[in-house]
């Protein structure tokens, strides 16, 4: 537990806080202050060091789990599970829990690879295949002994065009494949932008939810710079007796400790 009382595991992302920083010293801050750390693209990383900062005690929550792939069609499925399967040793080495998906991999600027024409919606063909894939990525990680977790995104702001972005498709896809190696990644910061009741969805998704992400909306900054009711979240995740990771995914609107204590005050032992 990172925060004694709290009934949530608490982790931050070492991508979008203190990064004026090198990245060691980012992670070493976040586990100083009584964090757990989430990382992306393992391969922009110096993995021997990430290797040591785990030796020395860093908890890594989550990673990317996966280079290149689609869901949704046959050459992109057979690329997603190769380099997922590339992942699951590095994941293993840092001792990361789980490795995270999206719908179609992400270019440098959070854009999809494999997009689609605005204002279209994944055929059935493609809703068939997305199945077909995310049943594979649940045998090898129960073959692997690990958990892969399918990130809800935004198309209105972040990531335009990404197929399968929206909390309601992540769900349902998940829901029918309903393995323990396929869980949720449930971004409330994406679902605010592109569904909201949020607290309805939390309760809907709840029996797949493998993690929560957080950031407040507009601006992904932390929580009280916007306007969720973190706090309310909080107590109602605690009523339904969520206790997994949540993690703070957002930019700092000024000091990053601050940020963090925000955080920690939204989900931590003091929420209520």
């Amino acid at each position: 537990m990172t925060d004694p009382g709290s009934p949530f595991v608490l982790a931050a992302s070492a991508e979008m806080l203190f990064v004026d920083l090198p990245m060691e010293r980012r992670i070493r801050r976040l586990h100083d202050a009584g964090f757990h750390v989430e990382i992306w693209d393992w391969r922009r990383h110096d993995l021997d060091r990430l290797a040591r900062l785990h030796r020395d005690g860093v908890t890594f929550t989550s990673m990317t789990g996966y280079i290149r792939g689609t869901l949704g069609d046959r050459a992109g499925a057979d690329e997603l599970l190769a380099t997922a399967a590339e992942s699951i040793p590095v994941a293993r080495r840092i001792g990361a829990w789980a490795l995270n998906l999206h719908g179609t991999g992400l270019d440098d600027r959070g854009l999809p690879v494999v997009a689609l024409p605005e204002g279209q919606e994944p055929d059935a063909a493609m809703w068939e295949q997305a199945h077909e894939t995310l049943t594979r990525i649940a045998e090898l990680g129960a073959r692997e002994g690990v958990t892969f977790v399918l990130e809800n995104l935004n198309r209105a702001v972040d990531h335009p065009g990404v197929p399968f972005a929206a909390a309601a498709d992540t769900l349902a896809l998940v829901s029918a494949v309903d393995s323990p190696h396929l869980r949720l990644n449930l971004d409330l910061y994406h679902a605010q932008i592109g569904e909201g009741n949020l607290i309805d969805l939390c309760r809907r998704a709840l029996p797949w939810i493998g993690e929560i992400q957080v950031a407040d909306v507009p601006g992904r900054c932390e929580p009280g710079t916007g306007e969720i009711n973190y706090p309310g979240v909080a107590r109602a995740l605690a009523d339904m007796g969520y206790a997994g990771v949540v993690g703070l995914e957002s930019f700092a609107s000024g000091d990053p400790a601050a940020a963090l204590a925000a955080f920690r005050a939204a989900f931590g032992a003091a929420f209520g």
